[in-house]
């Protein structure tokens, strides 16, 4: 198992703290980062599967570069796209977008080393990048959960 999924089942742990929130850390709850975390990962894949991989261009992107080297996502600075806005699920369907998030994943897996999905901030991110952005995401969220359940 990959160090992505191993913090995507982490973070899934935390779902019996859905409702927990601490505003020194974040506005929001610790469920709306779980499913947030989900629905980025489930809307890139999409996107990435519908992508056309002879479309694909690599092109240098100083903030990519800096977040791939640094493995992490500075806090508070980028609002997340009203497509992965979460809903606010019920602590029962948390088991639910967990397995439609793991279908995502191995659908990713199954993608063409140049399909991509255009990132706002970093440019086409093809396969091999996707995984990196969505590893760095998932960890960043996990991070705040943990903040927001212990402190």
């Amino acid at each position: 198992m990959r160090s992505f999924e191993k913090s995507l089942d982490e973070l899934y742990s935390y779902t019996a703290h859905v409702d927990q929130l601490n505003t020194t850390v974040s506005t929001v709850n610790v469920g709306w980062h779980i499913e947030h975390s989900s629905l980025v990962i489930i809307k890139i894949v999409e996107s990435v599967v519908k992508s056309d991989p002879k479309k694909y261009k690599w092109k240098f992107n100083i903030k990519r570069s800096f977040v791939f080297f640094l493995k992490k996502f500075p806090r508070g600075k980028a609002k997340a796209p009203d497509i992965v806005m979460p809903k606010q699920l019920e602590k029962t369907d948390f088991p639910a977008l967990l397995i439609k998030t793991k279908e995502a994943i191995k659908k990713l897996d199954e993608a063409g080393h140049n399909q991509f999905f255009l990132h706002p901030f970093f440019g086409n991110l093809n396969k091999k990048d996707t995984f990196i952005m969505l590893d760095i995401h998932t960890k960043h969220h996990l991070q705040i959960v943990k903040d927001i359940i212990i402190k």
